[in-house]
């Protein structure tokens, strides 16, 4: 008999057999070795109670990135503002406007004049009011100086201004009381007046309704016949100080400028075309017109200028625009000093944490463990400071109501502004990652 591994007993095998193989031993299960590794959400809760376990270095962390995003969300923001406002400022002057005035010569088109010579006469106005038929809805010249207008013992100083009937529309300038002059007082030379909102205040401050009352410039008697609504600071000039008189008036009472040729001369002749597509062919059309009045040969001598307001504001909108620009990309560089101030920071936090990086490595974690780890953190810093930079750059933004800049906010700045924060937090916190992933293990453990 033969007593078998299990202990039980087997008869022996007939002589001459060979003896049977012993049943193998079945090895028990290997256990799986235990990993120190994790996921990304493990990777996520480490990171985060890094970070709110040290609050206060959390926040000067991402400070960089707090500012950078704010300043860039917040001055795109008035950038936009502004250039909006100008807009609005430009349209509520009249639209589709061509703007005929005097210049010295040698570059008409230039902004700043050599000096009050005026070159555009009346009779330059007339011509212009029927050169061009339905093409121009309306044509209105103006003179204008500063003088003081009384009403009994209250005074101020107004802008006089001499114009047609048609600058009510051509400059978007309806009354909110009364009305406007007539041709019949242009041609009548009446002395009747059309006054602005601040005008009401400080002359008609007492009386309910000013329309009919009396006032005097430079000691001429006028009739108030229209109140102009208040209109706000444009930023071109006060409106609300204006008196607007018939021209014939104003030439007859108060211009003491004459051309050479003894014509009378206004400051400015606006044009009000009826379609703005026809703006640029005007413009060449009034300019060889005028050319012709005034003899003048030189396209680069012209005694007068003709300005496209079209031309205007999208000269004013690239300004604004590359201005806008030009401060977004300084702000962008208060992101790359935050970047660099937490890749300091994360070097600090791996130095400390040597100590658990080498416990964590000598569990099994993986070199990419570490890795992820250290940039979940360093994205989370960027982020949050982004966050937090894009309410703050909106609040920045609404402060500039105070200046009187209304801000206009897009979505394009402020998420190029977030996603550029977490790419700044990723780049800039990779080294000090990869710096904590290659730490040796043991050299690790043995770090006090």
């Amino acid at each position: 008999m033969t007593v078998q591994v299990d202990g039980s007993l087997q008869p022996d095998p007939p002589p001459g057999t060979a003896p049977a193989a012993a049943p193998a031993v079945l090895a028990a299960p290997a256990r799986p070795r235990k990993s120190g590794g994790i996921g990304l959400g493990g990777a996520f809760v480490i990171a985060w109670r890094a970070i709110v376990g040290t609050p206060l270095r959390s926040i000067l962390t991402a400070l960089g990135v707090i500012i950078g995003v704010a300043a860039v969300v917040a001055l795109t923001a008035i950038g936009q503002g502004s250039t909006a406002g100008i807009t609005r400022n430009l349209e509520s002057l009249g639209t589709n406007l061509l703007t005929v005035q005097s210049a010295r010569g040698g570059g008409g088109g230039s902004l700043v004049r050599a000096g009050p010579r005026q070159t555009v006469t009346l009779k330059d106005a007339e011509a212009l009011s029927t050169a061009f038929g339905a093409r121009v809805a309306g044509v209105a010249p103006t003179a204008q100086s500063s003088i003081q207008a009384k009403v009994g013992d209250l005074n101020a100083q107004v802008t006089l201004l001499g114009t047609w009937p048609a600058y009510e529309t051509v400059r978007n300038s309806p009354v909110a009381s009364g009305s406007y002059f007539t041709q019949a007082d242009l041609d009548g030379r009446k002395r009747v007046a059309v006054i602005g909102a601040q005008v009401v205040t400080d002359l008609f401050a007492d009386t309910p309704d000013p329309v009919g009352q009396k006032l005097r410039l430079s000691g001429v008697s006028f009739t108030v016949v229209g109140v102009l609504p208040d209109k706000g600071n444009s930023g071109f000039g006060n409106a609300n100080s204006q008196v607007i008189v018939p021209l014939s008036t104003y030439i007859q009472r108060f211009s003491r400028t004459n051309s050479a040729s003894g014509q009378p001369t206004v400051s400015s002749v606006y044009l009000q075309a009826t379609n703005k597509d026809d703006l640029s062919a005007l413009v060449t059309e009034v300019t060889d017109l005028m050319s012709a009045r005034h003899e003048q040969t030189d396209p680069d001598n012209l005694d007068f200028s003709v300005q496209n307001q079209a031309d205007s504001l999208a000269s004013l909108n690239t300004i604004t625009n590359t201005l806008t620009l030009l401060v977004g990309a300084i702000a962008g560089i208060s992101l790359l000093v935050g970047g660099i101030g937490i890749m300091n920071i994360m070097l600090v936090s791996v130095t400390e944490r040597t100590r658990e990086i080498g416990v964590r490595k000598a569990l099994g974690a993986r070199p990419r463990d570490i890795l992820t780890q250290f940039l979940v953190e360093a994205a989370l810093l960027s982020l949050g400071g982004g966050i937090i930079g894009i309410g703050l750059g909106i609040a920045t933004a609404y402060a500039g109501n105070s200046f009187g800049i209304s801000p206009v906010f897009s979505v394009t700045p402020i998420v190029v502004a977030f996603v550029f924060s977490a790419l700044v937090g990723v780049f800039f916190g990779y080294y000090p990652a990869a710096r904590a992933a290659r730490l040796d293990p043991v050299e690790s453990l043995r770090y006090e």
